[in-house]
């Protein structure tokens, strides 16, 4: 058996694809792009296919991560490479592929934060944008509640950067939010917590960062 660990985009396609169909997909893409993937033991098999950490619905991505285990140790990352690239599937993008120690702690129990660009879709006005992020990092506390229970974003928020307009005249932020387990930031609630419409912007994920 190997472990193989993949860097992928998830692009327009799969913009509004949740977590659990995401799983369905990679099991549908391996199989028909004939790696031979391993399963669990027990009444219900399920393949091992472990995500970083869940997308929230209608984000994209640059750089999620999977790990994949396989039923053929003698495979090679280039091997890998080839048989999904031969065989693509609509809304994945493979960045690369490497092989990782069938012993090394799961993904998932190894992230700490991730990084997202929001962009807004209409023009806003950027000194705006930096003078409430500058305000909102000096409070020291943004009591908000999420699924009924009450909690403190302020902890959740590690960094935020307003970026120059591009070309299109869209103003961007850069925010890197804890993600660890029972502490985890959502980039839609920053954008609400600094005066802004959520759904007036997209989110990408560009970054997972992990322990080492």
């Amino acid at each position: 058996m190997m472990r193989c660990r993949i860097t992928y985009r998830k692009t327009a396609p799969l913009r509004y694809t949740g977590n659990l169909d995401i799983q369905k997909i990679w099991e549908r893409y391996l199989r028909r792009a004939g790696l031979p993937v391993a399963y669990s033991q027990g009444f219900h098999p399920q393949p091992r296919i472990q995500q970083a950490c869940p997308l929230p619905l209608g984000f994209l991505s640059q750089a999620e991560l999977a790990d994949i285990y396989l039923d053929d140790d003698t495979l090679r990352p280039d091997d890998i490479t080839r048989s999904l690239q031969v065989m693509p599937y609509p809304g994945i993008e493979i960045a690369a592929v490497e092989e990782v120690d069938l012993t090394e702690a799961t993904l998932a129990g190894r992230v700490t934060a991730t990084e997202y660009l929001a962009e807004w879709i209409d023009p806003i006005d950027a000194d705006q944008l930096a003078s409430r992020v500058f305000a909102l990092l000096n409070t020291p506390q943004l009591l908000r509640s999420r699924r009924d229970r009450d909690y403190d974003l302020r902890p959740l928020i590690e960094a935020l950067d307003v970026l120059p307009a591009d070309s299109a005249h869209n103003t961007g932020l850069c925010m890197q939010l804890s993600a660890r387990q029972g502490a985890t930031g959502r980039p839609e609630e920053v954008v609400a917590a600094l005066g802004y419409a959520p759904f007036d912007v997209r989110y990408m994920r560009t970054r997972i960062y992990f322990t080492d």
